[in-house]
């Protein structure tokens, strides 16, 4: 059931990847969602969501578009909610731990946590499960949740002030498929502001993660850059499509295999 809302206006980077998925989840939520793609159309946000996709592309179309300094802006005040999935949890962890690419990557950082960027394994070895999950503000019985890993990073280690949400317990069969010997990953926390996830929530039809998402952001102060006016940068119209699309549809199909701990 989609929470009652005043208008809460949430940014969604919409360079690559799920950004359109993540503006139907809000609007079913009964937020306002606005794709990001300059600096001034982040004017007013609430929120922000970094959404799945592949994040060397997202951070490098980011810089030629001098996203960066205003994402960074954005965050760094404190005022503000950022959540990212998959790619956007490796934008928000402060250190990449594997998988990194050559050269380095530039992230935003934030959350306390070492990622290992490619942990599940390539495009082909995405899957879908049910895992245990403690979402803030939902009741005892709301102890699981579908996730879809696609290409996803986990994070392997967890620094001080993180709040641990979830976590995939590895299988034998899993362990041996990957080649390890640990128990589990941790795969959602949040850390004062900032929430990160390895799955996709906007891929199913469970609106719990975007209902807590838009209670974190409810209340935050609207966004007013500092280092440039409205405007200064391409118009926000000059982005917008011809056409506008409707929201994509809910499938609630699925085939998973449930987690046993």
């Amino acid at each position: 059931m989609a929470i009652e809302e005043d208008k809460i206006k949430i940014g969604v980077l919409a360079l690559q990847g799920s950004f359109r998925e993540h503006c139907s989840m809000i609007r079913r939520c009964g937020g306002e969602a606005v794709e990001i793609r300059s600096a001034s159309q982040l004017e007013g946000c609430q929120g922000m969501i970094i959404p799945g996709g592949e994040s060397t592309t997202m951070a490098n179309i980011a810089r030629r578009w001098n996203l960066f300094d205003a994402l960074r802006e954005f965050e760094d005040e404190g005022e503000r909610c950022v959540w990212g999935t998959c790619a956007g949890l490796i934008f928000l962890a402060d250190r990449i731990e594997e998988g990194a690419k050559q050269g380095g990557q530039e992230l935003l950082g934030g959350i306390n946590v070492d990622v290992s960027r490619n942990f599940f394994g390539s495009q082909i070895d995405s899957f879908e499960t049910t895992i245990p999950c403690d979402i803030p503000g939902c009741s005892e019985n709301d102890v699981k949740c579908r996730a879809i890993f696609i290409r996803a990073p986990a994070i392997k280690k967890v620094g001080e002030n993180v709040e641990v949400l979830a976590k995939y317990y590895l299988s034998g069969e899993k362990k041996k498929e990957m080649g390890v010997d640990i128990e589990s990953v941790v795969v959602a926390v949040k850390q004062k502001n900032l929430l990160a996830t390895s799955f996709h929530p906007e891929l199913t039809s469970d609106l719990r993660w975007h209902e807590l998402f838009m209670r974190m952001s409810k209340g935050c102060k609207p966004f007013q850059s500092k280092l440039a006016k409205v405007g200064e940068d391409r118009k926000p119209e000059e982005f917008q499509p011809l056409y506008a699309h409707p929201d994509l549809p809910v499938f609630k199909d699925q085939v998973i295999a449930d987690v046993m701990k």
